[in-house]
Order: structure tokens, then C-alpha cells, then sequence
């Protein structure tokens, strides 16, 4: 039994984070800093105000307990207010409907809202919730003086909404006023291709008549030998061979395979797969799938045959909050027609539960596999001493929108079940833009 992945269970976690975080503010406007005020204000003026009669101690804790019941009451009802205003002008549609992004890099979604000098004391601030993994910053136009919203996804997804969470705030930090409000927008992000450089043409090789090998005679060479039946031609005889043991066999041309015009291709979801989506993208971008070809993806039932659909698929191919299921075989169902057409698999440099899954097809399925790893950078393990790793700190990375590297152990074990059931390996590097065969050579 396979030991439990920490990381699949990772977007649930977030979620249920960011819900329990909501429901406390939602029911309790008072943030750390309001509530030690709170306390400390209310004890002072319990024990030595109204307890030793000290003036100035009752005159301080009953002006700080005004200040922090103003700044409540000015959070809630400017939140209030703001909410209620929101709801009015998402009901008109008043902001875009689409948005196509691509991740890593900062986009503009249209919201705006006006600058709230009309309220004392407070501010206003949001974010995106939903989707996850989207970055929301919030500048102020010089133009109109209104606060622009802007996204940097740090990841590819595709949804029909987002959802936003609001929050006023008095600018003393002592309460807070939270809610969350829905807009219909289609927001379509695209995976970051960083430095990948186009792939070759990934030509398919299929059973066909032709040419036995692609540097070889286009006529055949006659190497199947089997016995004569009737209606075989007599030309094919192996006379000499009949004359020593009186057998009749036949000699034919040997069957031939040719490039086949057509090639599909599907992407495989996991935890760390942006850089394997980024790879299938650069594929389709660049054409290196032919002129014909069929594209899927997991969480997409429809075959793609363009490469605007395909761009789709890609984006859908990451689930929000539940990853999707591993679809490889409907898919080559689908394009059956094709039975031994070659398939093009890209998928992520690491162990995932589609590894199992993969090797079953590959055992079922008629045609040949070659696989498309992606990573953004390889692993080494670290030979620090414990205490080089306590003193010494790892410098981040220096684009903090790539992925996980892939530990070579991974990489290895990979190539090493994968290498007996698919025809050929590459192994792209999204952080260096670089491509390797199966032995790690650069090609």
C-alpha cells in the first residue's frame, strides 16, 4: 500500500485555513491588537479606576474604550455601506465579464472602486479567495484617484467566478469588518512558459504501408519467411530451399511503418504539474504535434483539435480546491479510431498516482507511449551537516512563480519504471529552458 501524499491534501487545508480565518472575523470584529486594548482599557478602569478612584487612570481607560468603540462602530458601518453598495453594481454587470491572464505576470481585472475619504478612519483592502493561488494587489490611479485592483496568479486554472474577501478596517488596527462577495467573471490563466524553448516535431511512428525504416529502401526488404498457402505468388517461392527439403515457403516484405501525419497527446494532472502544462503549452504554441493531432487533458471530456481549445483544456486541467481524476483511457477511447496511433503524454517530473495508472494503460493500450517529463529545476539532496543547515540559510529561488525542483531520486525512479513501457523519454527543464533524454544528456 502506497504511504498517503501530505501534498494532495494541501489546497484542502488552505481552504479550510482561509474559511476558519473568516468565520473569526466575521464574528469577531476585534483584531489581537483591539482586543488587548480592550482588556487592558476595561481592567484599569474596573480595578483602579472605579476600584482606588484614580482619576486619571479612570479619564485614560474611559478615552481609550471611546476611541476603540468609535473606530468599531466606524469599521462596521463603513463595511456595511461598501457591502451594500457592492451588491448594486454586480447585479449591473458593472465591471468585465472575462479576463484572460497568464501566471506569473501582473494583470489588470477591471474592478475599481472610489477612494473612501467620505468615511473617517477607516481602510479598505480585498482580496481573491477563489481561486486560490492568485495574488491581489491594490494600487491607487493617478488619473481618477480610484483603487484599481490587479492579479498575479501564480498558477494556471479556469473558472466562471471568483470571490472576493473584503475587509474595512480602522487605521488604528483595533476592529476589522469582513465579508465576501461572488462576481460572475470568466477568468482564464494560462500557465507560464519561462524559457522553454520549442520542442522538436514529435513525428509518431504507426503501422502502415511504407517504408521499413526512415533512412531505409521505400520498397521493403523480403525478410518474413513463412509457409506457401494458396494464392500466394510464385515468385515469393524459396525454390532453392524447396529442392533441398521439399518445403514449399514463401519470402515477404517485412512489415513497414511509416510517420504517421496524425499524433495525439493528452496532459496529466498532479500536485507540482505547471511546468509539464507549460511544456504542452510551448507544444501546441509552436506546433511541434504535426499538422494533425488530437490534445486532452484531465478534467476536460471533449478531444481538442485546435489549439484554442487545447489552451482551454490546459487551464481547466487543474482542479480548484479537488484535483481531477485520471482520465487517460477515456480519452483513448475516444480516438480509437486510431488504434495504433502513437500518444504523446506530458506529465510532471514526480511520483504521483498517476504512475500506476499509466503503466496499466500502457500494458492495455495497442499503440506506443512517449513520455514528456517536466520539471522546473532537479533537486540534489542535501549533503549539509545538521549543523550547516541550522546556521545557514537557503537562498530562495529566484522566481518565486516556478514550481518545485524535482529530486533526482524521483527523476530516476521515473525513467527507470517508464523506460521498459514507452517508446522514448524527454525531460524538460522549464527554470533553464533546457531538454534531456532518458541518461540526462542535454539534447
Amino acid at each position: 500500500m502506497s504511504s498517503p501524499n501530505p501534498a494532495s491534501n494541501r489546497p484542502a487545508t488552505l481552504l479550510a485555513r482561509s474559511g476558519l480565518r473568516y468565520l473569526l472575523e466575521q464574528f469577531f470584529p476585534f483584531t489581537l491588537q483591539g482586543t488587548f486594548t480592550l482588556l487592558a482599557a476595561g481592567g484599569a478602569l474596573v480595578i483602579l479606576g472605579y476600584g482606588s478612584m484614580d482619576l486619571v487612570v479612570f479619564s485614560l481607560a474611559v478615552c481609550a474604550l471611546a476611541i476603540v468603540g468609535f473606530c468599531l462602530i466606524s469599521a462596521i458601518a463603513g463595511g456595511m455601506f461598501i457591502r451594500h453598495r457592492l451588491g448594486k453594481e454586480l447585479q449591473h454587470d458593472k465591471w468585465a465579464s472575462t479576463a484572460n491572464v497568464e501566471a506569473g505576470f501582473p494583470n489588470e481585472t477591471g474592478f475599481t472602486l472610489p477612494l473612501l475619504g467620505y468615511i473617517p478612519l477607516v481602510k479598505l483592502s480585498w482580496e481573491i479567495v477563489y481561486p486560490d493561488f492568485v495574488e491581489t494587489r491594490i494600487s491607487t490611479s493617478p488619473l481618477d484617484q480610484t483603487l484599481v485592483e490587479e492579479i498575479v496568479p501564480t498558477k494556471r486554472c479556469k473558472t466562471d467566478h471568483i470571490m472576493r474577501q473584503f475587509t474595512m478596517s480602522d487605521v488604528l488596527g483595533f476592529s476589522r469588518y469582513s465579508w465576501r462577495q461572488k462576481q460572475s467573471l470568466a477568468l482564464l490563466a494560462l500557465p507560464k512558459t519561462n524559457t522553454v524553448k520549442p520542442l522538436p516535431l514529435l513525428q509518431s511512428l504507426t503501422a502502415e504501408d511504407g517504408i521499413p525504416n526512415p533512412s531505409g529502401d521505400p520498397d521493403g526488404d523480403r525478410m518474413e519467411i513463412r509457409p506457401y498457402v494458396p494464392g500466394d505468388s510464385v515468385r515469393n517461392i524459396m525454390w532453392k530451399v524447396y529442392a533441398r527439403n521439399r518445403q514449399l515457403n514463401v519470402r515477404l516484405a517485412e512489415k513497414s511503418v511509416f510517420p504517421s501525419k496524425r499524433t495525439v497527446a493528452y496532459l496529466l494532472s498532479s500536485d507540482n504539474d505547471e511546468a509539464a502544462a507549460a511544456v504542452a503549452r510551448v507544444a501546441l504554441e509552436s506546433g511541434a504535434l504535426g499538422d494533425d493531432w488530437a490534445f486532452g487533458a484531465d478534467g476536460t471530456d471533449s478531444v481538442c483539435d485546435s489549439v484554442e481549445s487545447s489552451l482551454v483544456a490546459i487551464a481547466q486541467s487543474r482542479g480548484i480546491g479537488k484535483p481531477h481524476g485520471y482520465g487517460l483511457d477515456q480519452f483513448l477511447q475516444r480516438t480509437a479510431g486510431q488504434t495504433s496511433t502513437h500518444c504523446i503524454v506530458f506529465a510532471a517530473a514526480e511520483i504521483a498516482p498517476w504512475l500506476n495508472a499509466l503503466k496499466q494503460t500502457a500494458g492495455r493500450y495497442k499503440g506506443q507511449f512517449s513520455v514528456v517529463l517536466a520539471t522546473d529545476g532537479f533537486a540534489d539532496e542535501s549533503t549539509q551537516k545538521l549543523w550547516q543547515r541550522l546556521l545557514f540559510k537557503e537562498s530562495p529561488a529566484s522566481d518565486d512563480t516556478l514550481g518545485m525542483a524535482s529530486p533526482r531520486s524521483d527523476l530516476i525512479r521515473l525513467l527507470t519504471d517508464l523506460g521498459q513501457l514507452v517508446e522514448s523519454t524527454l525531460i524538460v527543464d522549464r527554470k533553464t529552458g533546457f531538454s534531456f533524454d532518458q541518461t540526462l544528456k542535454k539534447v
